[in-house]
């Protein structure tokens, strides 16, 4: 009743969010940041990532039971300074836009993802051994491409903790998921992240990051995977080559609940669908134009997740260990980071105009593009703001013409590409998976490491992959 209950709270709290300030302050008009806008309005978003990173650590307790209101904290830290010092149409019109068309539509994808993948139960007994570990990560890298990485990854990591619940070292099984099956594995069609459908949407054919990122993609994918089975193998070893206990009318291999997958391709064609056709603006609230195909689709996602929740047996879910708390854990932090990065983005898209102006300019030399830098900017920046509108910002740096950067362009477009969707990887909120595949582990027992500690293995692991990737590519 208590989970049930705090879930009904925070429903009422988007809700009211979304609806009052749009009722009741509708309007035409509206104010935007300005491009000057020093760098020093995004230490509330600085903060909330360093809360994020020690607060575990320094105060388990407190974090535990007050994250959410940490999240608002940071979020009014840039909100109420910004209405003092801009204006309150100002801050009305940025706390709007974040939530209108960015935060509620990333959380209703997750909700419907996270509520459909976890219909999903993969039954019989998977012994986690450093073969079958390896396989599940491959198939996940695999299917990412092609269900997203949020949907691919809500698909299988359940099955790969419960493959490994006897094992003693289960931390690096989760880390190289979140590397592989949460990121990287969705580089090769638009369907797979965010910032590909983006570029999808300004006129990037289908299956042109398919062709063009395919053998960056192998390369990364089949290093991760040998190394990921080698490392397996030594802890298996070490462990003993531990079996699991025998339990009585063990299930066979099959799956339970497989309605989902039905579920999960509708998900899929309508995230696809809104991309490919305008309806047309439905409401403008405070300027901002919220378009009929794109309120179709957060409509249709609800109604199919409701779907799921309808059609599959409550036994299943129970028995696939689901529980709200990772999408609402997701829902609270991400929150706070929306709208305390709303300065950082601002900056960003400033350009050369803005206060990182310094940064932009390092990615073309001579009126030619510097590829290295646009695949290591745009993933750094991917890496702890939302991989999506660094991508924008990049591709229109590069000149925003589509045609031009599919073909004489095509080694720069591949950089943004692949540094937007790779280095996701590289923190835990680098990527929207990442933190629910995280919540997930903890909740069925993993002590996953800090944000700090996942950082000191994406940098040990990933940065050198990415120096080999620079070197052969870029």
């Amino acid at each position: 009743m208590k989970k049930k209950s705090t879930a009904l709270r925070v429903t009422l709290m988007l809700l009211t969010l979304l609806l009052v300030p749009a009722l009741s302050l509708a309007s035409d008009g509206h104010a935007t940041l300005p491009q000057s806008i020093s760098i020093f309005w995004i230490i509330p978003f600085v903060c909330m990532l360093l809360s994020i990173a020690i607060a575990p650590l320094a105060v388990p307790h407190f974090w535990e039971r007050h994250f959410g209101k940490v999240a608002v904290f940071w979020a009014l830290a840039f909100l109420v300074p910004c209405a003092v010092y801009f204006g309150f149409s100002v801050a009305l019109h940025e706390f709007l836009h974040a939530i209108l068309t960015d935060y509620m539509p990333f959380i209703i994808l997750l909700f419907s993802l996270f509520t459909v993948a976890g219909g999903v139960r993969l039954k019989g007994s998977m012994v986690g051994t450093p073969v079958v570990n390896t396989g599940i990560l491959a198939v996940g890298t695999v299917l990412a491409s092609w269900m997203g990485t949020t949907g691919a990854a809500m698909l299988l990591i359940r099955p790969l903790l419960r493959a490994n619940a006897h094992r003693r070292y289960r931390v690096h099984s989760v880390v190289f998921f979140i590397f592989l099956v949460a990121n990287i594995g969705g580089s090769l069609t638009p369907l797979g992240d965010p910032p590909l459908f983006l570029g999808f949407l300004k006129g990037v054919s289908f299956f042109w990051t398919t062709t063009h990122l395919f053998t960056k993609t192998l390369v990364t994918a089949l290093i991760l995977l040998l190394l990921f089975f080698l490392l397996d193998s030594i802890l298996y070893s070490r462990e003993g080559r531990p079996v699991p206990e025998e339990v009585e009318n063990q299930e066979k291999l099959g799956l339970d609940g497989s309605i989902n997958l039905f579920f999960l391709a509708l998900i899929v064609a309508a995230v696809l669908l809104s991309g490919m056709y305008d309806l047309g603006t439905a409401i403008s609230i405070q300027g901002i134009e919220l378009a009929r195909q794109n309120i179709f689709r957060d409509l249709a996602l609800l109604a199919i997740a409701g779907l799921s929740w309808k059609f599959t047996d409550p036994h299943s879910r129970a028995l696939n260990d689901f529980s709200w708390g990772p999408i609402l854990e997701v829902a609270k932090l991400f929150f706070g980071i929306f709208l305390s990065m709303i300065p950082a983005i601002a900056i960003l898209r400033a350009g050369t105009e803005g206060a990182l102006a310094s940064v932009i300019n390092l990615v073309t030399e001579n009126g030619q593009p510097v590829n290295a830098m646009y695949f290591w900017l745009t993933g750094a920046l991917s890496s702890f703001l939302d991989n999506a509108p660094t991508y924008l910002v990049f591709f229109n740096t590069a000149g925003g013409d589509p045609s031009h950067l599919m073909n004489e362009w095509a080694n720069t477009l591949a950089a943004i590409s692949a540094g937007a969707v790779f280095m996701g990887a590289n923190t835990y909120i680098g990527n929207a998976p990442n933190f629910m595949v995280r919540s997930i582990a903890e909740e069925q027992g993993v002590p996953m490491p800090s944000f700090f500690g996942y950082m000191l293995w994406s940098v040990c692991i990933l940065l050198p992959i990415f120096a080999l990737l620079t070197w052969l590519f870029f």
